[in-house]
């Protein structure tokens, strides 16, 4: 049993983080819930306060659960980030960002707070310490796991870290949230970025920044060839990969191939242009390995839906790494992160800032 320990849980609202709580009760932890908030006025000095949060209607799980605003935060470390991805021609990543500025941060302020011994969430996925090192690895439902979003905590996030979820699959999680009473049972999951509404990134961005539709309407769309093809509403409102939404007829289908954030160009061709062998990732973070000191095989994912395609992955210094596959990518990202795995273990990950080598056909 475990009745000494406490654990700080984080609470979203949905049935994941829910069952998790109660998964923790019931294996005899101390648990207090708590539900970071992003989207509140924005907060002086952030402090937990009481929740208005019902867990579970049953007896057994009546978890009180505290909130701490974090919105300020939020605001410099995620929405920021945000405006500048896109501003500069990449293609952000908030959710994963958000995990270890914000959700990670608030979980551990809470621990403090508390005097608590772990944190834990509702993420599919899994931990364990061996060979001297805290492990990640994917959550056992592949269709749920969430280990791609979490390659940026370190040793010491991991070392306090419990994912409760980490063996079950999505339809057991359910099952459970019935058997705890938990209010979020059936509660439809959000596959939307928190504060965009509608999921509609073009008009948030112009709402967000203004004046910005205005000063880069009207850029020049290039083909393969160098010609001018059309006009378009602004580079930071597109993608790499778009094919959608380009106002240009051609023979075959037209995808964005780059962003010229420079001199406000799009970028188009076939979709084998899209197609890529090697890239850099910047900032990497190392879970399964203490360095890397030459060479190593892999796989890898450029997204959270891709497909692990072998790799290999040599040091460059810097923090950064020469990432090359055996087989192409496609729609490759500046800005998305290269997260790579041996088996089921997370080995680490890093920000995709250049594309090296994209195949021609």
């Amino acid at each position: 049993m475990n009745a000494k320990k406490k654990v700080v849980v984080g609470i979203s609202g949905g049935v994941d983080s829910a069952v998790s709580a109660c998964i923790l009760v019931e294996q005899g932890y101390d648990v207090t819930g708590l539900n970071i908030r992003v989207l509140d006025s924005l907060d002086e000095s952030p402090s937990l306060k009481p929740s208005p949060l019902v867990i579970s209607d049953h007896p057994d799980f009546n978890i009180p659960v505290l909130t701490l605003n974090l919105s300020s935060k939020f605001r410099d470390d995620v929405i920021h980030y945000f405006h500048d991805d896109y501003l500069g021609g990449r293609t952000p990543n908030p959710c994963m960002v958000c995990n270890k500025k914000i959700k990670w941060f608030g979980l551990f302020e809470g621990l403090k707070l508390l005097d608590a011994d772990f944190v834990a969430t509702g993420h599919f996925a899994a931990t364990d310490f061996n060979n001297g090192r805290y492990r990640l690895y994917k959550g056992a439902d592949p269709e749920k796991d969430q280990s791609y979003f979490l390659w940026m905590l370190s040793q010491s996030d991991l070392s306090k870290t419990i994912f409760p979820l980490g063996k079950l699959t999505k339809p057991e999680v359910r099952k459970l949230a019935h058997c705890f009473g938990v209010r979020a049972a059936e509660k439809k999951e959000s596959q939307e970025i928190c504060f965009v509404p509608h999921d509609d990134y073009c008009s948030y961005l112009e709402g967000a920044i203004p004046g910005l539709a205005e000063k880069v309407a009207g850029g020049d769309i290039m083909d393969e060839t160098g010609n001018v093809i059309g006009k378009h509403r602004g580079y930071p409102f597109y993608t790499v990969g778009q094919r959608r939404g380009l106002g240009v007829s051609a023979k075959e289908p037209l995808y964005v191939t780059a962003l010229d954030t420079e001199h406000n160009r799009i970028h188009v061709g076939k979709k084998s242009s899209l197609e890529c062998t090697q890239l850099i990732a910047s900032g990497l973070n190392l879970i399964g390995l203490e360095n890397l000191t030459g060479p190593i095989s892999a796989c890898g994912k450029i997204r959270y839906r891709d497909q692990e395609t072998p790799c290999t992955i040599e040091p460059l210094g810097d923090n950064s790494a020469s990432v090359s596959f055996m087989s192409p990518k496609s729609a490759v990202s500046t800005g998305q992160a290269a997260v790579f795995y041996r088996e089921s273990e997370v080995l680490g990950g890093g920000i995709i800032s250049r594309i090296i080598n994209r195949t021609k056909q």
